[in-house]
This record gives C-alpha cells, sequence and structure tokens, in this order.
C-alpha cells in the first residue's frame, strides 16, 4: 500500500495537498491542469522534493526522509533522462549499477531486456543514433531492469505518435502486471488512462483528490476539468 498521509507542500504562491493511499499493484492516472501540481505529487513519492508535512509510506514503512535512490521507487520522465555519451546498454546497466561495473550475468540480464523491449542487436548505439521510439524503449528498459515496486510515469510517450504509444502503453501493462507494480501516470491524455489506468488521481485547487474510477470521472468530469479536457 502506498499511503501519502497528509502530505503539504508550498513554494511561493503554489500549494499542494494529498491525502490518499493506493494498493499494491493498482495503477492510477494523475491528471489535472497545467500547473495544477501532477509533477510536484510524482516529485515528493519519488524523494526529489520534501514535504513540508506529513508522510509517505510504503507498506507501513516511512519513507519520508528516505533518499531518491533507496526508495521502492522507478521514474520513467518524457525525456527519458538518457545519457548521450553512453550506449543504450549502459544506460539500461545504469540500473543496475551506477559505475557500470556489471558482472557477466548482468550484462547478459541488461541484453534480455533490451531484447524484451524490440532493441536487440542496438546494444551499442548511442542515443543520437536511435529514433525517438527506440530511446523511449532504451529508458523503458531500464525501468524494467529496477524491478522497483513504485513506477512514476511523467507524460513518458507523450512526444511519441499513437501507435507506438500504444505499443509502449502495451509493454507497460504487461511488465507492470507480472511484477504487480504500483503505478501513477501523469497524463494530459484521457484515451491513456482509460486505456491504462483503471482509477484516477484529479488534481485541482491545489489538492490531489482520492483516486476514483476512471469511466465514470472521464464520462462525467467536474467544471474544472471539463473545461480542461476540452
Amino acid at each position: 500500500m502506498l499511503d501519502l498521509e497528509n502530505l503539504h507542500v508550498t513554494r511561493g504562491n503554489f500549494t499542494l495537498q494529498a491525502n490518499l493511499s493506493l494498493p499494491a499493484g493498482s495503477r492510477a492516472a494523475v491528471i489535472g491542469p497545467s500547473g495544477s501540481g501532477k509533477s510536484t505529487l510524482l516529485a515528493m513519492i519519488a524523494g526529489f522534493l520534501h514535504p513540508d508535512q506529513g508522510r509517505v509510506r510504503w507498506n507501513g514503512e516511512d519513507i519520508t526522509n528516505t533518499a531518491p535512490g533507496k526508495r521502492p521507487v522507478s521514474v520513467l520522465f518524457q525525456d527519458q533522462n538518457l545519457f548521450p555519451h553512453l550506449s543504450a546498454a549502459q544506460n539500461v546497466g545504469l540500473g543496475l549499477r551506477p559505475d557500470l561495473r556489471l558482472n557477466h550475468a548482468q550484462k547478459a540480464r541488461v541484453g534480455q531486456v533490451l531484447a524484451h523491449v524490440g532493441l536487440e542487436g542496438m546494444e551499442n548505439r548511442k542515443p543520437a543514433n536511435l529514433s525517438g521510439g527506440q530511446q523511449s524503449r532504451v529508458a523503458l528498459a531500464r525501468v524494467l531492469l529496477r524491478a522497483r515496486p513504485i513506477l512514476l510515469l511523467d507524460e513518458p510517450f507523450a512526444a511519441l505518435g499513437p501507435a507506438l504509444k500504444v505499443e509502449m502503453l502495451r509493454l507497460l501493462d504487461q511488465f507492470t502486471t507480472e511484477n504487480n507494480t504500483t503505478v501513477l501516470m501523469v497524463t494530459h491524455d484521457p484515451d491513456d488512462a482509460r486505456a491504462f489506468t483503471p482509477s484516477t488521481i484529479l488534481i485541482e485547487h491545489g489538492a490531489a483528490h482520492p483516486p476514483v474510477p476512471t469511466e465514470p470521472l472521464l464520462d462525467n468530469p467536474p467544471p474544472g476539468l471539463r473545461a480542461y479536457l476540452g
């Protein structure tokens, strides 16, 4: 269970509160107007931003003050966060060891994961020599290799075409189902939420509301969300 207990953060004129829970293995979209605090919510869960008050708990353990790298969390960003001077295999291998001193078994595992996302034979290519879709697959492979129980998706496929986005969501669906991964996915696309996340966290008026079923929310959105979705 992921519990956000009375989280509160203020930065200048911006305020965000969150008091909600997500069962282990569940998936939730995070939807709200631009600037409402979607990425801020993920940053507090990942440990990149410390709340002014409140607690983040995972399966009862307080991880509020745990360093980002030691949390049971992986994050997939829109810009993929790939290092241009490293090969695809090295970028993925960072998920196992930041110093890239991988043993034979670990290198084999990197190759297996790259093959799993359709990049077999591209291990030595650098990001500049990969298409946007292939770069997305490298970033996804690194997340798969880490296999952390919580996965935060901050619009990682927003720049992809519809067909490739569907393929990425299919791979994510397979992986998260197999590993009982808890997923929060920031998205501006209601179709992504309908396809991938049975529940949705709406952020508006300075609050992240507890998750509700996605379909009814999007079929009959409150006025603020309706105006945002158009």
